[in-house]
């Protein structure tokens, strides 16, 4: 396949090197070292929780609308689908899709749009993609076997081009919003009740069993040129979304086995970086996907029981680690710092080695960037995205940087629909580009939006400010069966009776809050308090972050 067609989807990094690089068909960028991580073990020192929740200033308010626009005013008004990218939009992404169906309730909760026009839109794109042609032929068809293609025609819904995979990991994103529609539009109502009837038809038509090639394991994908993809998904990254789906299906469940290999790999990743404990994963992403829907707060699966944290909590150790290696700048990018950090899958410059600092460096277009134990790429180019999703997981750092980034750089990358996708203040090179502009004295700037970049913006500043996606997809009972299912317990998956007092008295489970371990207790202990203990040891050794504004929104 040509490198030039590479597209705007990351796949994730797993243990085999090369199958990333072999990957190539399916359009996903590949990676290789090019940072060295710094690993600081040491003693750890639990420091008192802090109590005081930042208030989020007034910029987020306007980066919210302006993403929110993205989604409303890009997508097709005739069938629903999202470009891929804006303003360059040959194709649909359909996980720009499932990130379109989230970011509607979100416009209705915030007052831009009517519930009366969401439901417009979200049916127009719910009938669309079931009526969609399905088949196993290489063109015409939009659909298989209830996957659908990576990318589609923008008019049509059909498979793209001959490069463009039937993409698992892309149904479930689309999934996700698929479902989360399901959730939110429960009113007695004719239109409502057709949302919730098609997005289950559409979630029971998925056959996850059928990507099982190698069980009890989920494959990539399949061309109807030469089959099904040899690679499958193992852990960890952002394909935690796609097997507490097929968990959770009931037409085509896989079996709990499946979430047990998925994890067996995680070992291989677990350990310290940059003064971090946590399970690794390089491009930022990985750690945002799954947890736009799910609030993994308080809940544990079997593995992150033994490590007494939880998947919310390795998050946030994540974004701390990226941050430190910002810091650390080993490679001595322009402008990294304690409010300049975030690597994540993003647009770049170019696909070219140019001298930097006396020696060669690699830089590229569209790939997946990082630093971690494992997956390490790092050309100087910043991904606004991967700090602000970050927002839910550490907004003492997030809400610094996200000022700074809009303060320092904001002239020539935040314009009609927010931040734009990527730039590299390092990057000064007169040579023909793969996208976007240089800016005199500025360096490389992106001049596209990313459907898969701007939905987790929209969606964490959502989660931050009142959880209301996580709330809302709480209710939705595929979702919870798929988390049983992998072995999820404690918090909010509790039973009613032992969840405590409810909403108007006792404490809740899900809010760090409400412990404050002086020390790690001895023997087992429960998972909001295991998740508030892991929070302050992930703070110890930490650069103290600026102060963020207090301003009211």
């Amino acid at each position: 396949m040509q490198l030039a067609k590479t597209t705007t989807r990351a796949v994730s990094f797993t243990l085999l090197g090369t199958l990333l690089l072999a990957l190539s068909a399916c359009k996903k960028p590949e990676t290789q070292s090019q940072t060295q991580p710094i690993v600081s073990p040491g003693p750890v020192v639990v420091e008192p929780l802090k109590q005081e929740r930042l208030e989020l200033p007034p910029l987020f308010r306007d980066i919210e609308k302006r993403t929110f626009q993205f989604f409303w005013d890009t997508s097709n008004e005739r069938n629903g689908l999202t470009p891929d990218r804006y303003p360059s939009r040959p194709f649909a992404s359909i996980a720009s899709v499932g990130f379109a169906l989230t970011a509607y309730p979100i416009g209705i909760e915030r007052g831009w749009v009517s519930r009366t026009q969401a439901v417009d839109r979200t049916l127009t794109t719910l009938k669309f993609l079931r009526d969609l042609p399905a088949g196993p032929q290489a063109s015409g068809k939009g659909s298989y076997k209830g996957f659908y293609y990576h990318f589609l025609d923008m008019q049509k819904g059909e498979r793209y081009d001959s490069w463009v995979e039937l993409s698992s990991v892309d149904t479930g994103l689309l999934m996700m919003g698929v479902l989360f529609a399901q959730s939110y539009y429960d009113r007695d109502d004719a239109r409502e009740k057709e949302i919730r009837e098609i997005a289950d038809t559409l979630y029971k038509r998925v056959d996850w069993q059928w990507l099982q090639q190698n069980k009890p394991l989920i494959s990539m994908g399949w061309f109807p040129e030469s089959g099904f993809i040899k690679h499958d998904w193992m852990g960890y990254n952002e394909a935690m979304l796609l097997y507490v789906l097929a968990l959770g299906s009931p037409s085509h469940p896989v079996e709990p086995e499946a979430w047990t290999v998925w994890t067996r790999t995680y070992n291989d990743v677990w350990g310290v970086y940059q003064g971090e404990e946590f399970l690794a994963f390089g491009p930022l992403f990985g750690h945002q996907y799954s947890h736009v829907w799910i609030d993994f707060r308080g809940i544990q699966d079997d593995y992150m029981r033994e490590r007494g944290i939880d998947y919310f909590e390795n998050s946030r150790r994540a974004a701390y680690a990226q941050r430190a290696y910002a810091i650390a700048n080993p490679m001595k990018w322009k402008d990294y710092g304690p409010e300049l950090w975030g690597l994540t899958a993003s647009d770049g410059p170019q696909q070219t080695l140019q001298e930097y600092r006396g020696e060669q460096r690699q830089f590229r277009h569209y790939s997946a960037r990082g630093a971690g134990l494992r997956e390490n790429f790092d050309d100087g180019t910043i991904a606004p995205t991967a700090a602000i999703a970050s927002l839910p997981f550490a907004p003492e750092i997030v809400i610094p940087t996200t000022l700074s980034m809009h303060e320092r750089y904001g002239e020539y990358i935040y314009s009609s629909y927010g931040f734009l996708d990527s730039f590299n203040p390092s990057f000064n090179y007169d040579i023909p580009l793969k996208t976007g502009r240089l800016v005199p004295n500025q360096g490389w700037v992106s001049s596209d939006y990313i459907g898969i970049d701007q939905g987790p913006i929209l969606t964490m500043i959502s989660n931050y400010r009142n959880e209301f996606v996580w709330n809302v997809m709480k209710r939705n009972a595929y979702i919870r069966t798929g988390l049983e299912r992998a072995g999820f317990k404690g918090g909010w998956l509790a039973p009613v009776q032992d969840a405590g007092k409810g909403k108007d008295g006792g404490k809740d489970a899900n809010k760090a809050e409400d412990a404050k371990p002086a020390a790690k207790p001895d023997g087992p202990i429960d998972p909001a308090t295991a998740r508030a203990l892991g929070e302050a040891e992930s703070r110890a050794g930490r650069t103290p972050p600026k102060p963020a504004s207090k301003q009211p929104d």
